[in-house]
């Protein structure tokens, strides 16, 4: 059985004290295979790196997102552009959001996403880039923001139809809403197009001061035949290379063991 590559968010580990073309140059020699969530300034560093992008963001604006079609027009814009540089950077994966509730039932807002997504649906699978829509808690970090369940956003992904739209499962904020890691990436699997991870409480490192069984998780998730990226995306407390090493060494090890 193949392993997944792994990837890194770039804003979790930037500015910690290694430069940045030192940081990706430093990833690169650990094993990793692409970078997330940098920059854009900075995709020619990580391209001489050996760095591919694994993901960047589709459209400006967590909270303001596909759930009002007040937000439709710009964020058609954006993430129209933002498909034709995906494409230029082979970036296969554009992440997007539903938005706050404020106020919006989940139904409603449910159906204006799918609205919204099935007008970009033709262009991503023209592009060939898959639009992720992130499900993010709104207990701790993302109050009141809609898109907090699986459940909810696989309904969303089946009503869309398009095998451009999908999910991004952040294991750190599954586990928070609604924990049932295995369980629930066994249901749901066919709707998630990328994974994040990193430890709770507090997005740290995947270590045994954290809750999250993540050998486990991440054979579950290797079981189900994935093969996109494993995207750490958690706040380093020291060093963001031994960071770095550590996720990689530990996701590699428990990949390594068969599920």
């Amino acid at each position: 059985m193949s392993k997944p590559p792994q990837s890194f968010s770039f804003w979790c580990f930037t500015g910690k004290g290694v430069g940045d073309r030192e940081l990706l140059e430093l990833a690169r020699g650990l094993g990793y295979a692409a970078v997330e969530l940098i920059d854009e300034s900075l995709w020619p560093l990580a391209r001489d790196a050996g760095l591919a992008i694994a993901s960047v963001g589709g459209h400006d604006g967590i909270a303001h997102g596909m759930n009002r079609p007040e937000n439709a027009a710009r964020i058609e814009r954006e993430v129209r552009a933002n498909l034709e540089k995906a494409v230029e950077w082979g970036i296969p994966n554009l992440i997007c959001f539903s938005g706050n509730r404020e106020g919006l039932d989940d139904a409603t807002g449910l159906a204006n996403c799918a609205e919204q997504l099935a007008r970009l649906a033709p262009h991503a699978e023209a592009a060939g880039v898959t639009l992720i829509l992130e499900v993010l808690n709104s207990k701790v970090d993302h109050a009141d923001y809609m898109a907090d369940k699986i459940g909810w956003g696989a309904e969303l992904v089946e009503r869309v139809g398009s095998p451009r739209v999908k999910l991004l499962c952040d294991l750190y904020h599954t586990q928070i809403m609604e924990g049932d890691l295995i369980r629930t990436i066994g249901k749901h699997h066919p709707h998630i197009a990328h994974y994040h991870t990193a430890g709770n409480p507090g997005r740290g490192p995947l270590d045994q001061r954290q809750e999250i069984n993540y050998p486990a998780v991440l054979r579950a998730i290797q079981a189900t035949g994935y093969r996109g990226y494993i995207g750490h995306e958690l706040l380093p407390p020291g060093d963001p290379v031994a960071a770095l090493r550590d996720a990689f060494a530990l996701t590699e090890t428990s990949l390594s063991v068969p599920g």
